[in-house]
């Protein structure tokens, strides 16, 4: 079935498989930014502990930011098989084969379904934004490699979400990936320009003693956690509004060198 005619200026409602192929015409868009939900934030073996579920779809809360292996998830796959280019037809039946049944596949099913759909609307000159976190991100490059073609790979953009802030046995989670591709190499790009003084100044809001300009982050974090985060430092304690530091490999540096 071809694609419905649309209107300039259409926003639309749905879920957004069916509107491409329902209402998108071939090489038709300019450019495409994509932030699909993903709950980054639940156990890394949980999203790949096996899951045999049936549920249908529409039991799923709409934006849990989960997903789950279920019929739906199952039909997907099947029809990636079948009806996709051989290459990504491939690809999906190896990463099942080494990944597993299970969350993360699910998600990376759903999202090659859809990666193919926005590849087949894209101008020649088109480019396309996918914005995702470290949990899958290797995993989306390899789809992304295989549907765009590793030669429209563009950048890695590393998008810093929050100052630095104390993990138990990790560094601090602060950052989101951006994966940059284009159909062609024959991609239109806008120079973006922004004077480094106008930089400055949105920024670089604080003076020192020094009459030197600098970016404050805060030290402190919301929670009160038990350990060397929560302990004082140079006299302050900030569990005592709520608070601890996130900080505390410097934290702890300072009180080793206070002890000698």
């Amino acid at each position: 079935m071809s694609p419905r005619p649309i209107t300039e200026n259409t926003l639309f409602y749905g879920d957004n498989l069916f509107i491409l192929r329902e209402h998108i015409p071939s090489e038709s868009i300019d450019l495409i930014y994509l932030d699909p939900p993903f709950n980054s934030s639940r156990s890394y073996n949980v999203l790949f502990k096996d899951e045999h579920g049936t549920e249908s779809e529409a039991q799923i809360e709409a934006f849990e930011d989960t997903w789950h292996w279920n019929l739906e998830a199952e039909h997907t796959y099947t029809e990636l098989l079948t009806e996709a280019p051989d290459h990504v037809a491939k690809m999906i039946e190896s990463l099942r084969d080494f990944i597993g049944t299970n969350q993360m596949m699910a998600y990376l099913v759903m999202m090659a379904a859809r990666l193919v759909e926005l590849h087949r609307v894209l101008k020649p000159t088109g480019s396309m934004y996918l914005h995702c976190d470290p949990t899958a991100s290797h995993y989306l490059k390899i789809i992304l490699d295989t549907i765009f073609g590793a030669q429209n790979f563009r950048n890695e953009i590393v998008w810093k979400r929050t100052g630095a802030h104390n993990s138990a046995k990790r560094y601090g989670p602060v950052h989101d990936v951006i994966f940059y591709f284009s159909k062609t190499n024959q991609y239109t790009w806008n120079q973006q320009y922004q004077s480094q003084e106008e930089y400055v100044q949105e920024r670089y809001t604080y003076v020192d003693e020094k009459n030197r300009k600098f970016y404050p982050v805060s030290l402190i974090a919301a929670g009160i956690r038990h350990g060397s985060s929560g302990l004082a430092w140079r006299g302050i304690d900030v569990t005592s509004k709520g608070n601890h530091w996130r900080y505390t490999m410097l934290r702890d540096n300072y009180l080793c060198k206070r002890r000698q």
